[in-house]
């Protein structure tokens, strides 16, 4: 039975200023900092029927890497009516809070207050799957073409929008090592992406032998929380890491300024190369497990040596898994090879955790229509300017910017929480031409490269022009 035929587009002939695609923390920070500005007429697109953030890692107990002051708004405007103290106070739960003297908010109740932000900002459309965006260099507008999605996410609807900016916030999506995809997809075989695990906890608990792979902070509190929840004497777990220790998080005072806005600015101004080779280097920055979980995997651990013998739990770092296969359609065959002894070796196992990462989400379908226009880099990669837009040829005189998408430009703070607020705010100062949020010029201690000035932006916002590009490109 074919489907239904979709309705002709509708078309919305007055252009917005700006069009959000993906409604994920960071473009519902820059929603909420939109909001007061009377000259920005904005709409948000996410094709998901609600804000869901993490729901699979939403363990009891685990805690963000970053302070609650790292929130949607604070760091570039601490009066903001979207902060998260004023989501406490909201619910009466301000005195609560306090006393609890907690820095670090659960990760349950981030979500919880993004979910009380996107219930209560104008202008987000959930439901919204945005299918390609265009350039019109008649209307010099962009074309936003979406799908409207019903409750079962079945399309329902066809829509274009018509914009004079962008900003792709699409997130990312979780990483499955190649030898593993053939297993994810295959029904019977219990190999899930860490993504998932709560909807799948129940089963991993009452599975013989589970596997965890991957070292750091997700697989580190899906463990735990496997580890936890085991018989003593009977946990029968396994714990594999491709890293080369289970390495904490680099989270010295000095080594968390390479999430500030100074080390940003110095990472954008450094040659392609070196930028790739610090990205590659700087895993432990944030790819690390945080110091208090590593303490209570130890703590439970030892705990089950209280009465003698030691926990059926296996910890081995500096491995791989080179191919995978299913046994009699319910058992997970490994195949592993140890980096430092050369050695391989096969584990048989009853499920498997994989706590692999993420990705940043490819953007080649959604910005097909602009692919003309994209200058790239050496590696294909977009260009991205020191305010977050893409570079595209200077016909296209409307702007894309991109928040979480830019790790190759501008560094490890790109998918950092803590970064979020002032992104946004140098997104709407360069979108506004103003300073509608005035930000600070000096953000750390460490002065990066040998001129201290390189780091340290012009003392007010000025509109920049893009020139062309020797290669051409």
């Amino acid at each position: 039975m074919s489907p239904t035929p979709l309705p002709p587009p509708h078309e919305s002939d007055a252009p917005r200023d700006l069009v959000g695609i993906g409604i994920g923390p960071f473009n519902l920070s820059l929603a909420a900092l939109a909001h007061p500005l009377p000259e920005l007429d904005s709409v948000f697109y996410e094709q998901r029927p609600g804000f869901d953030w993490h729901p699979g890692l939403l363990i009891d107990g685990a805690t963000l890497q970053v302070p609650f002051l790292a929130d949607l708004v604070t760091l570039a405007d601490p009066a903001s009516p979207w902060s998260f103290l004023n989501y406490l106070k909201d619910r009466d739960r301000l005195f609560p809070f306090y006393f609890a003297e907690r820095f670090h908010m659960q990760r349950a109740e981030y979500d919880a207050y993004c979910r009380w932000v996107a219930g209560r900002l104008p202008g987000l459309h959930f439901g919204h799957q945005v299918d390609v965006v265009r350039w019109n260099p008649e209307r010099t507008l962009f074309e936003v073409d979406f799908t409207q999605l019903d409750s079962e996410g079945e399309a329902e609807a066809l829509g274009r929008t018509y914009a004079r900016n962008i900003v792709l916030g699409v997130g990312t999506a979780p990483h499955i090592p190649e030898p593993l995809k053939p297993l994810v997809d295959a029904p019977g075989v219990p190999v899930i992406h860490a993504a998932d695990y709560l909807a799948h906890r129940e089963r991993f608990l009452t599975a013989e032998h589970i596997t965890v792979i991957g070292a750091g902070q997700s697989g580190a509190e899906v463990f735990l929380d496997l580890l936890r929840n085991r018989p003593a004497g009977r946990e029968k777990i396994h714990w594999l890491a491709r890293t080369e220790a289970f390495a904490p998080m680099e989270y010295s005072k000095l080594g968390l300024e390479h999430f500030t806005p100074d080390y940003t600015r110095y990472f954008h101004a450094l040659t392609e190369p070196v930028r790739d080779r610090l990205v590659a280097a700087q895993w432990q920055l944030h790819k690390g497990i945080d110091a208090d979980t590593i303490a209570a995997i130890h703590d439970e651990l030892y705990r089950r040596t209280l009465h003698g013998g030691w926990p059926d739990a296996v910890l081995t770092p500096a491995v791989t898994v080179r191919t995978a296969g299913s046994v009699a359609t319910t058992k997970v065959e490994l195949h592993l090879e140890h980096g430092q002894q050369g050695a391989r070796t096969r584990l048989i196992t009853d499920a498997v955790v994989l706590a692999t990462g993420y990705r940043e989400r490819p953007l080649g379908q959604i910005l097909a229509g602009l692919d003309p226009y994209l200058r790239r880099d050496y590696a294909e990669r977009p260009r991205i300017d020191d305010q977050f837009r893409l570079l595209l040829d200077p016909s296209v005189t409307g702007r894309v910017h991109v928040q979480n998408a830019e790790l190759h430009t501008h560094g490890v703070g790109a998918p950092d929480l803590g970064l979020a607020a002032w992104r946004s705010a140098t997104i709407l100062n360069s979108l506004t031409g103003k300073d509608p949020y005035p930000l600070p010029r000096r953000t750390a201690f460490t002065t990066f490269g040998l001129d201290p000035h390189s780091q340290v932006p012009p003392a007010r916002h000025t509109a920049q022009t893009l020139t062309p590009l020797a290669d051409g490109r």
